[in-house]
């Protein structure tokens, strides 16, 4: 009898250990994938961000943006925030319409993943934006001249 139960203690060893073993595997997979995931996730967002500095640097909107791409307010919305992930035939369409190379989107990744928009940045984009919201092509002229005179003091 006790032979018997050595040999099924034995055998529940052995399966414990073959557990342990795979349970350890199985974690330094998903080290490895959460590392990896981190990383695309962060490229992700850079290329959002792209496409939403470059949108806004057109003047367009979000629903102007899906409308030409042929993608619903909310799917142009989770591709700027890199809720959705982009495709690359998706990314080659919106290069296309945002009528820049799709290199664009990935320019600065090797520099600083982690910068954040600084504030004449953001000012720029700003006023790239209120400028082509005006409706009066003179306005727009004047102030562009306005602009180059002061460019030049």
């Amino acid at each position: 009898m006790k032979d018997q139960e050595q040999k099924i203690d034995a055998r529940h060893g052995g399966e414990e250990n073959a557990e342990a073993a795979s349970v350890a595997m199985a974690n330094r997979a998903m080290s490895t994938a959460r590392r990896s995931t981190a990383r695309t996730q962060d490229i992700d967002r850079h290329v959002g961000g792209r496409v939403r500095e470059r949108r806004i640097m057109l003047g367009l909107t979000q629903q102007q943006l899906a409308d030409l791409i042929g993608v619903t307010y909310q799917q142009a919305h989770k591709y700027e925030r890199a809720i959705n992930r982009i495709s690359a035939g998706r990314l080659f369409e919106i290069a296309q319409v945002l009528g820049v190379p799709v290199s664009y989107f990935f320019a600065g990744l090797e520099q600083d993943s982690d910068r954040s928009i600084t504030p004449r940045e953001r000012m720029c984009l700003e006023l790239a934006r209120n400028f082509a919201q005006i409706p009066n092509e003179r306005h727009q002229e004047a102030l562009s001249q306005l602009a180059r005179v002061l460019a030049v003091e």
